[in-house]
């Protein structure tokens, strides 16, 4: 199985998110599954492959060119795939992943959440969505979606397509 994770690649996020990165890491290599990245070796981005890695784990990242341009990328990914646009590495993750964990993260983390969200309930995919969570960050989005699906944006059965959980552990049963 091939897990594929959103997260923060900010250097300037407190050190729990990267250690929380470090942790998913380890346990998805644990489960002898893969990890599939945005290619990057900065912050909770490589922190997950560093705790795959170090714990006999495959990983594969996939990064567009302009950011290997400026020595962004992650060299010592099992594989590492090199496109053109951000459309077309988010195209692939979702091609090669068979899960998506969303950790803590900004605007592009959340594009990619919501993608895959919609993608799932649209039904171009039929994969696990999980967001994990122990810090509460996404607590405010929680209560977005709730909101929003009592005014009738989101339809009944969306809301519930997501697993929201505190824990590694429970964040990778969800995936199973």
């Amino acid at each position: 199985m091939r897990i594929a994770v959103f997260c923060s690649s900010s250097p300037t996020i407190d050190p729990k998110y990267v250690d929380l990165a470090f942790e998913l890491g380890t346990a998805i290599a644990a489960n002898s599954w893969e990890l599939v990245t945005g290619g990057g070796h900065i912050s909770m981005m490589g922190a997950v492959s560093r705790g795959a890695r170090q714990s006999g784990g495959r990983t594969i990242g996939v990064i567009p060119q302009a950011l290997v341009d400026i020595e962004f990328a992650d060299h010592d990914n099992d594989e590492l795939h090199v496109v053109e646009t951000m459309g077309e590495r988010k195209a692939m993750i979702t091609d090669i992943a068979d899960a998506f964990i969303t950790l803590p993260g900004g605007a592009g983390t959340l594009e990619e959440f919501f993608e895959i969200w919609v993608g799932r309930y649209l039904k171009f995919h039929n994969k696990p969505v999980v967001i994990l969570d122990p810090f509460g960050i996404y607590n405010p989005l929680h209560e977005l979606v709730a909101h929003l699906e009592v005014e009738n944006f989101i339809k009944p059965g969306m809301r519930e397509l997501i697993s929201w959980t505190t824990g590694v552990e429970q964040a990778i049963k969800a995936c199973s």
